[in-house]
């Protein structure tokens, strides 16, 4: 019966991450963001399109969705002590796999043809849900990195790079948890695989401090 909420958990959380909202936000203002810019649905391209607080919202919304895909998954399975068959499982082990399916639904929504976003505002969301100490020491890194660099692809990859370790050196033991992050970090540098080919090009786009 275990496996029967590890799949509800996973469904819900795929559901979840695959709706697009930078492409509806983008749809409300009169256009089609995959058109636009980079062509990708993410908050990054929306802040780029059509502005700081459009793309802010849309950062919102992706994150939340990741958030929520893990506490539906902790509070309808993890922490019912009456779940049929006993509670083998941790609340943690239900939550990583609605988390998981969440970010695999925002970079791969079946309605939009497997073609959707880089999946880091989901990520974060996720990881906010789960171990909100490292989430909150991997946004610190994105921060210091974006601003010393300006760079959007380059802060998130560090960040990635830092959830596993912060993971480590919190809980000390290879756990799930641990692995989850490993398997997101490796997922979220892989989907910029594109802006690290850019980068070594020198062609990627960057965020130009405003001239006063």
């Amino acid at each position: 019966m275990h496996g029967y909420g590890i799949f509800i958990s996973a469904l819900l959380g795929y559901l979840l991450g695959s709706i697009p909202f930078g492409l509806l936000v983008a749809k409300g203002r009169g256009i089609d963001i995959r058109q636009h810019g980079s062509g990708n649905i993410g908050a990054t391209n929306v802040f780029r399109t059509l502005g700081r607080s459009w793309g802010i919202l849309v950062f919102v919304l992706d994150a939340l969705k990741g958030v929520l895909a893990v506490l539906l998954a902790k509070s309808i399975f993890g922490l019912d002590p009456s779940f049929p068959g006993g509670l083998s499982l941790s609340a943690a082990d239900f939550g990583i796999a609605g988390g998981l399916a969440c970010v695999l639904g925002h970079n791969f929504p079946v309605w939009l043809g497997f073609k959707g976003g880089k999946g880091v505002a989901t990520t974060a969301g996720v990881l906010l849900g789960l171990m909100p100490v490292a989430a909150g020491i991997a946004f610190l890194a994105w921060v210091v990195i974006f601003y010393g660099t300006r760079y959007v692809s380059v802060a998130s990859i560090v960040a990635a790079v830092v959830i596993p370790v912060s993971v480590w050196f919190l809980e000390r033991r290879p756990d799930t948890v641990f692995w989850f992050s490993v398997v997101v970090a490796a997922l979220a540098i892989w989907r910029h695989r594109s802006n690290i080919q850019r980068l070594l090009a020198g062609t990627e786009n960057r965020f130009e401090r405003k001239k006063k």
